[in-house]
């Protein structure tokens, strides 16, 4: 069995660019590093291959000298270092915090995004409309305007991380000696603390409150579509910029019409005697109620077309069609008039009936053929 190539091992070809390395050694350092798999040999084994490959195909003449003689000749590093020789800190940093090295002073965090679901009906759909909603939210404390200092006074850096945000740890592994970067306890990243906090958000600069948002629904809008309010999700830290709040819309099932992209559909009860005669048929639209021309001998399911009485495009404004569907009722109770009069009917049509009677007969003595 062929052993497996360092190429292999990180899922790539030979062709591979220095940035489809490092995206694959970020990939899989995430999945199968130590402390995500605790007490997990195979998962460590696998970690310390990934990072030997990486070792070598990520340094230009390692890799040139792998492609031509093989892993003979080369010198891999061993001891408590080898792990900075394994591509070094800032990379397996960037592997889990997409950054390259522990970034220093204070870090601005932007405040969450939030969401809201809201229902409208098809209607509102149709017009548009202005929804007002209740929303409880992280929101700029009054007292200190979001600066989390009671007199205004300048944050001073933290004295645990030394103005980092981060507190790295060390510790030996199977593999070198590992560092490991977490977010510091005492100003949770900030890098920052506030001198004299204010007492109403203890420092933070933001408070939890209720209110309400009002949001302009366009029409046309489909089902799940979003309408973003700028700023108006959770405020950020002691003046950070706030989020954003999704409203994301659910169309309710509508009792008459069914939505399809711009177009509409719906089904109308058809009188028999309107069926087989003609007239005009009133249908529902999204606008009130309107009326069709129905043609002599309308069979159950055709269709009929509304156009422009659709739904509007969000975008352009330009409306779809209505269709309808026409579903012919025969009576389930007749007077003896009624049942006098459809007889006469049957007997006018004989020669229809007749046709049609010897055109089930021709069927079924052409499936009688064809089992014999």
């Amino acid at each position: 069995m062929a052993q497996r190539t360092y190429y292999d091992i990180l899922g790539l070809d030979r062709r591979a660019t220095q940035e489809e390395i490092k995206r694959a050694f970020r990939r899989l350092a995430r999945k199968h590093h130590p402390d995500v798999n605790p007490g997990d040999s195979s998962a460590e084994q696998r970690f310390k291959e990934i990072a030997e490959a990486y070792a070598v195909l990520s340094d230009p003449q390692k890799r040139a000298h792998y492609d031509l003689y093989g892993t003979t000749g080369l010198e891999m590093p061993t001891g408590p270092d080898a792990w900075d020789a394994f591509g070094g800190f800032a990379d397996i940093f960037e592997a889990f915090f997409g950054g390259v090295g522990a970034p220093r002073g204070r870090v601005v965090r932007r405040g969450a995004d939030l969401r809201y679901d809201l229902e409208v009906t098809l209607e509102e759909v149709f017009a548009g409309t202005e929804r007002t909603f209740p929303v409880e939210r992280l929101r700029a404390c009054e007292a200190c305007r979001g600066a989390g200092s009671r007199s205004g006074a300048p944050e001073r850096p933290c004295a645990t991380c030394q103005g980092a945000g981060q507190v790295r740890q060390g510790r030996a592994t199977p593999f070198g000696r590992m560092t490991t970067v977490t977010t510091c306890p005492a100003c949770n990243g900030e890098g920052t603390v506030v001198s004299d906090p204010c007492p109403d958000c203890r420092g933070a600069g933001r408070q939890r409150a209720a209110g309400e948002l009002t949001v302009q629904i366009p029409a046309g809008v489909e089902d799940g579509g979003t309408v973003r309010l700028d700023g108006e999700g959770e405020a950020g830290a002691r003046g950070a910029p706030a989020g954003d709040l999704y409203v994301v819309v659910h169309v309710q099932r509508h009792r008459i019409f069914t939505r399809r992209g711009r177009d509409v559909v719906c089904e109308a009860p058809l009188p028999f005697t309107l069926a087989a005669l003609g007239g005009t048929l009133p249908v529902p639209t999204l606008e009130g109620e309107d009326e069709i021309t129905i043609p002599a001998g309308t069979q159950t399911g055709d269709r009929f077309t509304l156009h422009a009485r659709g739904l509007p495009d969000v975008r352009t404004g330009v409306r779809g069609a209505q269709y309808i569907i026409v579903r012919v009722l025969v009576p389930k109770r007749l007077t003896d008039r009624q049942r006098e009069l459809l007889a006469e009917f049957e007997k006018e049509s004989g020669e229809e009936f007749e046709h049609q009677k010897s055109w089930f007969q021709r069927l079924r003595e052409a499936l009688r053929g064809e089992e014999e």
